[in-house]
């Protein structure tokens, strides 16, 4: 009785320890569009600047949040890294910034994500307010850049030094209600977020894609916490 008790309960504890294991950490080159699903954008495989690399356009029409999802391991906390490469896209408005990033804790049906992008035309631009708009956080569906701008100015976007067109390395460590953006490599982050607005919960990864951009996308790396 003992002997079996003991047997149960070893078995219970490795049972739970395999289930609490982390994730590994997993690469997606985007050197094909192999592993995608477009929610409101297309996408081709192309070479760009040298580089083997995705690119993304909106698909016309279509009025809402654009990204394509990566068919990958859920990821609540941990890290995510890839180059990004935006411009503003053939007969883009004068309003149109290049918008390009990651989203990332992408809930079932596409109904809630959060999102880090950055405006490329704004990292060297003339004018010091636009420079401060280079980097964004926002939260879909309830908490676009216009309000988080109107209700908390200067809180949710900042500076980063970006070239339009060029490529630019975006880092992204989550952890809990936290949230930090690098750009570049830098050892500093360009953006702190320390009230992300979803409750933390497993999601998927996306390559996002604002209004009017023409945006490549390559080497994705993503690490869940403690992997």
């Amino acid at each position: 009785m003992l002997r079996s008790l003991f047997v149960m309960t070893t078995l219970a504890l490795a049972i739970a320890s395999t289930a609490a294991a982390p994730a590994p950490p997993w690469t997606l080159p985007l050197a094909t569009t192999d592993g995608l699903r477009a929610h409101g954008v297309t996408f081709t495989a192309v070479t760009y600047q040298g580089q083997k690399a995705v690119r993304l356009v909106g698909e016309p029409g279509f009025d809402g949040e654009g990204y394509a999802a990566v068919k990958g391991p859920a990821i609540q906390d941990g890290r995510i890294e890839l180059d990004v490469a935006g411009r503003p896209g053939a007969g883009a408005p004068e309003g149109a910034r290049g918008f390009i990033g990651v989203a990332f804790r992408i809930q079932p049906d596409d109904r809630a994500f959060e999102c880090f992008y950055i405006r490329p035309t704004n990292g060297r631009a003339d004018d010091q307010l636009r420079r401060n708009h280079s980097t964004q956080y926002i939260s879909f569906p309830d908490w676009p850049w216009e309000r988080l701008r109107r209700e908390s100015p200067g809180v949710y976007e900042s500076y980063a030094d970006l070239v339009v067109g060029d490529w630019t390395h975006l880092r992204i460590d989550v952890s809990g209600r936290r949230a930090q953006l690098y750009v570049n490599g830098a050892s500093q982050p360009s953006l702190i977020v320390n009230d992300l607005k979803l409750q933390p919960a497993s999601g998927g990864v996306g390559l996002w894609l604002g209004t009017a951009t023409e945006g490549y996308f390559r080497n994705l790396r993503v690490a869940p916490s403690g992997s």
